[in-house]
């Protein structure tokens, strides 16, 4: 993707994040959370259909961590029909295993805004081949809509996801509701940018679902995003990554990542408002997403940076 459009992309993206407007949404969920499920969705799906998309920007220095999967049944039985597992690794130079992925983050939307923790299991689709994301559970400080649970208050009593000038990640994050905790420190003075597995990072998040308990027969939905974002990230070394507590996955997964990735810059995305499924399969795919996207944004105005 040419730089100029690149830019444009990241613009158009975080100028759709209003903070009065995120406010105003944020207190409408509040109330609609007090009406009965199938009619939260019935909504949700309604309204996107007059504002399908939702910008989802993740912030820099985002954390994750792949776990290998000891027992392959139990994690297996977390799966939504039609998965199954699939030997998988962040970075492109690490062996391929059956693996979970706990993540940290703090995001920005045109809906919420706070930190989030995920727990994925890394499976492919039966049905059309994909590497998919499939996210099992997740905690956030801000509320949140998922089909499975409708809207939702913040789920955490606290959630710190921060760095230091040591150049660490700091990590903090207790479930006022589930229990899940996770607590870690990650230094990043050692760490070095390192190609990602194309298949993980772009092949995967065309093909994002719902497992486990947030499972309502949703169909698995995509991103749109630069592929150039995932491209490379930071891999830490193991010795530097200070993991004091992490309850997601507990007895199914080895308790010692074996990887631990950091993206030092933000990550831009486009979503559906409601989980819809996409045809896009290949980065060409995003990269003409991403055009298309741009046109229908429009244009940010003029800028005196572009070469």
């Amino acid at each position: 993707m040419r730089p100029a459009d690149l830019r444009r992309y990241v613009r158009n993206t975080e100028k759709t994040v209003v903070p009065g407007t995120v406010a105003m949404r944020v207190q409408g969920m509040g109330i609609l959370r007090k009406l009965p499920r199938w009619l939260q969705n019935r909504i949700v799906e309604h309204g996107s259909r007059t504002d399908p998309y939702m910008s989802f920007i993740v912030e820099p220095y985002a954390v994750f961590l792949s776990f290998e999967i000891t027992d392959p049944d139990a994690a297996g039985r977390l799966l939504p029909p039609g998965y199954r597992l699939h030997p998988s690794a962040m970075f492109a130079d690490t062996p391929p295993r059956p693996c979970a992925i706990v993540s940290a983050f703090n995001v920005h939307t045109n809906v919420f805004w706070g930190s989030r923790v995920e727990f994925y299991l890394m499976a492919e689709n039966a049905e059309t081949g994909l590497l998919s994301w499939i996210i099992e559970e997740y905690e956030s400080n801000a509320p949140s809509y998922d089909p499975a649970s409708g809207f939702a208050l913040p789920s955490t009593s606290h959630s710190v996801v921060s760095t230091s000038y040591r150049g660490e990640v700091i990590v903090e994050m207790s479930s006022e509701q589930s229990g899940n905790g996770l607590s870690l420190v990650a230094d990043m003075t050692n760490a070095v940018r390192t190609p990602l597995d194309q298949r993980v990072w772009v092949e995967g998040n065309l093909s994002v679902d719902y497992g486990s308990d947030l499972q309502q027969s949703t169909k698995p939905f995509g991103l749109i995003f630069d592929p150039g974002e995932m491209a490379e990230a930071l891999k830490l070394p193991l010795e530097d990554i200070s993991l004091c507590v992490n309850t997601f996955g507990r007895g199914m997964l080895d308790p010692k990542p074996f990887e631990a990735a950091v993206f030092p810059y933000a990550q831009h995305f486009v979503t559906t408002t409601y989980p819809t499924a996409t045809s896009m399969r290949t980065a060409e795919d995003l990269e003409r997403a991403v055009d298309e996207m741009n046109d229908r944004l429009g244009a940010v105005g003029e800028s005196t940076c572009e070469t």
